[in-house]
């Protein structure tokens, strides 16, 4: 099946078509790598801003652009699509989806979008809020639209799809929030659902299920799952996909459980978490024809961390001991780089890419050699884990050099408290449900202990041998949260940061050998691609996502101060356009209202907040510089205000939903006491400094 335009074929020879990026991570095998060469390390010195576009939205900002025939398409925060001339930056047209402001609630990790996919004269979008949307190329109008989740329940659309041979790939997120992980195939021409994929079982599976899914639930136990219990499994399939068309098999990527804390999931017996739950934390094949399960590999049994397994699949031939393999890579969140067959799914290797204390190695079998005193949900016990809930390597897209055998890794070192929280109930209409007591890992306002904090979180750019099973090499960064990479032929890796540059680096050796000031930090991956024979090179710039609006906003601000910006950023050799000038970040002096609030009132403020509100406000109430900082919210002097805000839904069209299914008039007042407790803390620290 085809249509004009984008077809079979041009997805198939994808790679070798250097004028264009046509598909999400460039080629089926998500290789991210162009042989462009014109931009190169002994011209790079020359490259310059072409043209820029500011966005219209102050959001986090993960799209991969897709170029096709001179034409640049990129989707924004909020679902948005843009179209331009690739050459001089006109837009030509631009969509917006109206996704619900209050989607943004169900959403873990801001309101992102990470591209489209191409097929025929489409375009093809998911949504926030569940919607699988295709668009003409040419024009932006609206072929159909349907949605493809439950849009009852808390389920969104951030990755970007993927297409086979007119079917169109899309899973969705979640997990948090209780939902059951599944992806489907949809017609590229009716969108007709033509199947759908279980990444967990319902429940007690019987002989008319699955066989793959009959298989799952014996390594479940408890039986928990289900709507009734408000607990969904997770499981979530919400980006990593790659294709293998000699094999026929299609790769995704499945995340995390729900909740989190497998004690509460996956019950044994004594209480304790119990069995591998597949298929949570793995890599799965299916035959993108029919959604046959083929085989898994799990990177994580029994999943208690949140070590999602959605981070980039990769594709690669490699000789390994003498003997050409046809192999899978994929750096997930648990610290290990592993190299898989991926006909079979047989373990190659797993190693680690960062350091890593919940487990001390990989086992000949391929299981992990754990260490029994991070195994939370058994013990009981809190404990700190390396790495933490952001992994070691999160959705930010990796890039492979052929000629220099090399894995870029945008990886960063950032460990985590987890505490287990007694008596935990699922909530399946607002926060964070994990199990976990998000509270206990809060730093203490001392401004001591955060700089030291602070000095622990390290970002790093490596150069991973997946044959020799080490990095060949490594910079540093200044701060976690690096963007997506992009490998050419030029002999460049480029990357963007959280410290607000776009760096081009010698690919052999990891020399920095050129940087342009973005004026905000750059988490989106770049690409390249010719018009009339000139090389240019793009990427989305705009700070967000799930670092920039949890992590302590103050403790953030002493690694590398960093804001929205949004714009989309084009260079070229002899680029002469210039950004606009930087103005300065102030930040209003904190003046709020005195505390006089009890101990017990605050400490069950506190805990509300930690569920409900500090995954888009951050721990302890130490806003980000991407949404707002409550401390400085003009309704803690007035209860009145907040309860209109909090508990009536106000604000719901700008993301700040009402939370009056979930939290009593009293609760959300107790939230306010803990805001300004905490935010009477920080000014005094503030006025000792």
């Amino acid at each position: 099946m085809s249509e004009d335009g984008i077809d079979a074929e041009r997805l198939l020879n994808a790679q070798s078509d250097d004028a264009n990026w046509i598909s999400y991570g460039r080629n089926y095998e998500e290789q991210r790598y162009s042989p462009l060469a014109q931009v190169n390390a002994e011209t790079v010195s020359d490259l310059g801003l072409a043209w820029f576009d500011d966005m219209d939205t102050a959001r986090g900002q993960e799209a991969t652009p897709l170029v096709m025939d001179g034409t640049l398409y990129v989707t924004t925060a909020w679902s948005k699509v843009k179209a331009y001339n690739a050459a001089t930056g006109e837009k030509l047209w631009e969509y917006d989806p109206e996704v619900p402001g209050e989607t943004a609630v169900k959403a873990c990790c801001d309101v992102v979008n990470r591209g489209v996919a191409a097929w025929g004269d489409h375009l093809f979008l998911g949504t926030l809020d569940g919607r699988l949307i295709k668009l003409n190329r040419e024009t932006g109008a609206v072929a159909w639209e349907k949605a493809v989740v439950d849009q009852e329940k808390s389920y969104t659309i951030t990755g970007a799809p993927r297409i086979v041979d007119g079917k169109v790939f899309i899973g969705s997120g979640g997990a948090e929030f209780g939902v059951r992980g599944n992806f489907a195939a949809f017609d590229a021409g009716s969108g007709e659902e033509l199947w759908r994929f279980y990444t967990v079982p319902a429940g007690d599976e019987d002989e008319n299920s699955p066989e793959y899914l009959q298989a799952a639930a014996k390594t479940w136990s408890g039986n928990v799952l289900g709507s009734e219990s408000g607990i969904g499994g997770g499981g979530t399939v919400w980006d990593a996909m790659a294709y293998d068309p000699e094999l026929d098999l299609l790769y995704i990527g499945v995340g995390n459980g729900s909740p989190w804390n497998r004690a509460y999931r996956s019950p044994g017996e004594d209480g304790t978490g119990e069995g591998d739950n597949l298929y949570l934390s793995s890599v799965i094949a299916v035959r993108p024809e029919t959604g046959e399960y083929v085989w898994h590999y799990q990177t994580t049994p029994g999943e208690t961390w949140d070590f999602t397994a959605t981070q980039h699949i990769m594709l690669a031939d490699l000789e390994i001991d003498g003997e050409q393999r046809k192999v899978l890579m994929q750096a997930p969140k648990n610290g290990f780089f592993y190299v898989l067959d991926r006909e079979t799914g047989a373990f190659i290797s797993g190693d680690a890419y960062v350091p890593v204390n919940w487990a001390t190695g990989i086992d000949a079998n391929g299981r992990p050699i754990e260490n029994p005193e991070t195994r939370i949900d058994v013990t009981g016990k809190p404990a700190i884990v390396a790495p933490g809930a952001l992994g070691g390597h999160n959705w930010h897209p990796m890039a492979f050099h052929p000629g220099e055998g090399l894995v870029y890794i945008p990886a960063f070192e950032a460990a985590m408290m987890y505490a287990p929280e007694a008596d935990w109930k699922p909530d399946p209409k607002r926060g964070f449900n994990v199990g976990f007591d998000l509270a206990a890992g809060d730093l203490p306002p001392d401004e001591g202990f955060r700089t030291e904090i602070a000095g622990t979180l390290k970002g790093r750019l490596i150069a991973w041998d997946p044959v020799a099973k080490k990095p060949r090499w490594t910079v540093e960064h200044p701060g976690p949260w690096n963007g997506g990479l992009l490998a050419t032929g030029g002999n460049l890796v480029f990357q963007g940061t959280a410290g607000s540059e776009f760096n081009a680096y010698n690919a052999a050796t990891g020399d920095k050998l050129w940087s342009f000031a973005a004026q905000t930090g750059v988490v989106a991956p770049p690409i390249t691609y010719t018009v009339d024979g000139e090389q240019y090179v793009a990427v989305l710039a705009g700070w967000g996502g799930a670092y920039a609006i949890t992590v302590d906003g103050d403790l953030l601000k002493r690694k590398a101060p960093v804001r929205n910006v949004s714009r989309l950023l084009v260079f070229k050799l002899g680029g002469t356009a210039q950004l606009p000038a930087e103005t300065d970040m102030v930040q209003t002096p904190l003046d709020p209202p005195p505390s006089r609030a009890s101990a017990d009132v605050i400490a069950a403020g506190g805990k509300s907040y930690a569920r409900y509100c500090a995954v888009c406000h951050a721990p302890a109430a130490v806003g980000s510089t991407v949404l707002p900082d409550l401390r400085r919210s003009g309704a803690l002097v007035n209860p009145a205000a907040w309860q209109n805000i909090v508990h009536d839904g106000a604000l719901k069209d700008r993301g700040m939903v009402s939370f009056s299914e979930s939290l009593s008039k009293e609760e959300v007042d107790a939230i306010r006491e803990f805001v300004i407790f905490r935010a009477n803390q920080d000014k005094v620290m503030a006025s000792e400094q």
